[in-house]
């Protein structure tokens, strides 16, 4: 759940933006994790740490490997930075949408 936060938070900026991605074709998620140091402004290490945890997904969804508990506790701490930033980023470039 704490990823899939993730996941809307990122589409949310991108589309704030005025772009979307094709979630019919391969590397949507990368797309909308990538873009955040564009959108929102997230600092490259933190973009790193998303993009990281997207790919520990890739492989827990598609191998059945399970998740660690510190993987976990990982992807919900970044899931509530990013809710702060991209709620703070919305409410000062878009507030229409707040």
């Amino acid at each position: 759940m704490a990823y899939k936060a993730i996941m809307q938070l990122s589409n949310a900026a991108l589309q704030a933006t005025g772009y979307r991605t094709l979630t019919s074709k391969p590397g949507h998620h990368q797309t909308m994790i990538q873009s955040l140091p564009k959108t929102v402004g997230i600092n490259i290490d933190q973009m790193i740490i998303l993009d990281s945890l997207r790919k520990q997904r890739n492989v827990a969804d598609y191998s059945g490997d399970l998740v660690t508990n510190t993987t976990m506790e990982e992807c919900l701490n970044q899931a509530e930075a990013l809710l702060k930033e991209v709620t703070s980023w919305l409410n000062s470039e878009h507030p229409e949408l707040t």
